[in-house]
């Protein structure tokens, strides 16, 4: 039973908690009460909802604090007003990014063996992590490229490289080594877009398969997120991109080892910062019709190809989850590599 509990607590989006004399005379309702509040500070979510039977006061739950007021309604419709208060908090809590998506939330989604799978990598030791399948808004307000903000559904999980292609992994596949910075551990740069096509086709012969790509412009995004809707994935403020990211404040003028800041979410490394990333997609000046499914949009919108995530030269406006940026498929650049995606 007490096993039952916690997991109910842990994994619960709501605690509901009906304020009245009869929860104010027992003790374990106001201890389950004060892990409520804990949970809901530690994760800064809109977790408690309360629901004034009576005028009994219980610290914690104040006048002030939002709540459904019952005291004057009657008891068949109670069922009702509180399912409506969840469902406009669901749609509060999806809007304002509470509900950040962790280590934790996405075993719900993946399986032990199936996580294995993803840590073990390839025959040249690359790693990657298994995104789930979900939907996010896509863009932001920001810039006329960067709109409309429109819904993508991604259907499919799909693994994505942990960190960015390096070195050794490139010279594995290619035999070559053409990074400005050559250090192994550091992230590949001064590759092309079509230099990276060259690199996936010989790594899926060398593989005997073909699920290696680059990710579209929408799945990086998405695991980018990796749930959340604020301007970066650990939230809106600049100041904490230095725990995340190498870029212009900190870099000291060049790349650095890959995985060396935290993670997101989803535990990728280095989304932001360090080498812009190659994604599949053509440029095109906004999102009007762009595909709603994930896919990469290579119908229409020019020669040149879009790169996400910001540099170590770059500004934090340049690493936010939802800036973009394009080149031509020729170009090479010191500030520029790619990390992959594997298809299940």
């Amino acid at each position: 039973y007490q096993h039952l509990q916690s997991v109910y607590r842990d994994e619960a989006q709501f605690c509901v908690v009906f304020v009245s004399q009869a929860y104010a005379k027992k003790l374990w309702p106001r201890h389950e009460l004060k892990q409520a509040q804990a949970r809901a500070f530690m994760e800064q979510q809109e977790y408690i909802l309360p629901v004034r039977v009576d005028d009994t006061e219980i610290p914690g739950i104040s006048e002030t604090t939002g709540y459904i007021d019952l005291r004057s309604t009657p008891v068949e419709e109670i069922a009702n007003l509180v399912i409506q208060k969840l469902s406009l908090s669901r749609t509060k809590l999806f809007e304002q990014n509470y509900l950040n998506i962790e280590e934790k939330n996405r075993k719900v989604y993946i399986s032990q063996e199936t996580e294995k799978l993803a840590k073990r990598g390839n025959s040249i030791g690359m790693k990657f992590t298994l995104i789930p399948a979900g939907e996010f808004f896509m863009g932001s307000e920001k810039n006329s490229w960067e709109k409309p903000v429109h819904k993508v559904k991604i259907t499919s999980a799909f693994y994505l490289g942990t960190y960015p292609v390096t070195p050794a992994e490139w010279k594995a596949v290619m035999r070559s080594k053409p990074s400005y910075f050559k250090v192994d551990d550091l992230p590949v740069d001064n590759v092309s877009w079509n230099n990276v096509q060259k690199f996936i086709r010989k790594l899926n012969e060398k593989e005997g398969t073909d699920k290696y790509r680059l990710p579209s412009e929408a799945e990086w995004e998405y695991a980018c997120r990796a749930g959340t809707t604020t301007r970066y994935s650990f939230g809106d403020d600049e100041s904490k991109l230095g725990d995340y990211a190498w870029y212009s404040d900190n870099s000291d003028g060049k790349t650095h080892p890959v995985g060396q800041k935290k993670p997101n979410p989803y535990g990728l490394y280095d989304m932001y910062g360090n080498v812009w990333e190659w994604v599949q997609d053509t440029w095109h000046e906004s999102y009007d019709g762009a595909p709603a499914d994930g896919s990469a949009w290579e119908r229409g919108g020019g020669a040149y190809r879009v790169d996400r995530g910001g540099g170590w030269k770059n500004f934090a406006k340049f690493c936010r989850s939802a800036a973009r940026h394009y080149r031509d498929p020729r170009y090479r650049g010191y500030n520029l590599g790619f990390r992959l995606l594997r298809e299940l």
